[in-house]
């Protein structure tokens, strides 16, 4: 190991030096979760309401217990800071994806440029709660900070710590235009697979880039545009809905369910923008035939679904290809699907042009 990664592996996971008693904690609930869509929900932190645990399949309601997309923006004048944080299931991490990405926190902090700038991540090493400083030493002054939760588990609990004698309270509201958030609906990828930290996602990425919340509805293996997920959308007020199911469907299900997805969508909500996003191209799709077939049958059954809804009179309905969603050199993920850190970046300078423009105009 590096002196450079000793270092980090030492900000970010050192036992602290302050006994419990001399660290003042509070409850994150107290700040304002933002990701969360819904109020009425079984467990603070689900990402569905308690009535949908009778409408949807069982595999999509258990990974609505995942606190994925779900941050938390706070201020302190604090030089050194904690999070302790309870995980609902004792799996740290996936072959594929490291835990810091499954079940760790990270955070970010708004420099004098007022940028968002990563500071430190949790690391977790336990179950069900870990403790841990993030950061200390650093010089004097009030600061806005966020903090990302797991991705890939779900947490019933999760507080920050200062020492005592400093707070932490609400970080200054967002702008009245940027209050809406924008809602990914979605697969793994969505859902953030395999990003090494909660930061790294490009829904994250781009929450950061237009200074909005993000509601992060993926849903690993199970983004299939079921008709009782628009109802459940639709309960909501996004300022533009983005539909990236594809890598979850081939292309029957989408001749199938796109276009009375789109229609329940825009009834309820006949004004909010929807893109529809074609899906990524597998990075061996180049060499391995079937993969491209894939590709290429979901991505024409998704042409043909956009036109068709176009020519009944569908409107703000927009169109994100995917061959170029992760680049064409295949260094952006880490198994022909998902994406590396590198290919979550690239995503997010894809959706940016699209999600840009529609974003100007919802003021």
């Amino acid at each position: 190991m590096s002196p450079i990664l000793r270092t980090v592996v030492v900000l970010a996971v050192v036992t602290p030096s302050l006994s419990a008693q001399e660290i003042a904690w509070t409850d994150i609930r107290t700040l304002g979760v933002e990701g969360r869509g819904f109020e009425e929900t079984k467990s603070y932190f689900d990402r569905l309401p308690a009535t949908a645990e009778k409408l949807v399949r069982r595999p999509v309601w258990t990974l609505s217990q995942d606190s994925a997309g779900m941050c938390v923006r706070f201020v302190t004048t604090a030089t050194t800071l904690h999070a302790r944080w309870t995980l609902r299931r004792s799996r740290l991490a996936l072959p594929h994806m490291p835990a810091t990405g499954v079940s760790g926190v990270d955070l970010y902090v708004r420099d004098s440029k007022s940028r968002w700038r990563w500071l430190a991540c949790g690391f977790p090493r336990v179950t069900p709660t870990n403790s841990v400083r993030l950061v200390t030493g650093i010089p004097e002054g009030r600061r806005e900070y966020m903090l990302y939760l797991p991705l890939y588990n779900g947490v019933t609990s999760v507080e920050i710590g200062v020492p005592e004698g400093t707070a932490v309270s609400k970080a200054p509201a967002r702008p009245a235009s940027h209050l809406k958030p924008i809602l990914f609906y979605g697969t793994s990828i969505t859902q953030g697979a395999c990003a090494s930290r909660p930061g790294m996602t490009h829904l994250a990425i781009l929450g950061r880039r237009y200074e909005r919340p993000v509601i992060n509805l993926g849903f690993s293996g199970n983004g299939q545009m079921e008709i009782e997920l628009a109802d459940l959308l639709a309960k909501l007020d996004p300022a533009v809905y983005v539909l990236d199911c594809l890598p979850n469907m081939n292309a029957r299900a989408v001749e199938l369910r796109v276009e009375p997805f789109v229609h329940r969508l825009r009834k309820a909500r006949p004004k909010t923008p929807i893109v529809l996003v074609e899906g990524r191209s597998y990075a061996d799709s180049f060499l391995v035939d079937s993969k491209r077939k894939r590709n290429e049958g979901n991505w024409r059954a998704l042409t043909v679904a956009y036109k068709n809804l176009r020519r009944e009179g569908v409107q703000r309905l927009h169109y994100l290809p995917g061959a170029d969603l992760l680049g064409d050199d295949g260094e952006a993920t880490v198994d022909s699907s998902h994406p590396n850190d590198l290919g979550f970046m690239r995503q997010a300078e894809a959706f940016s042009k699209v999600l840009g423009p529609l974003l100007k105009t919802d003021r």
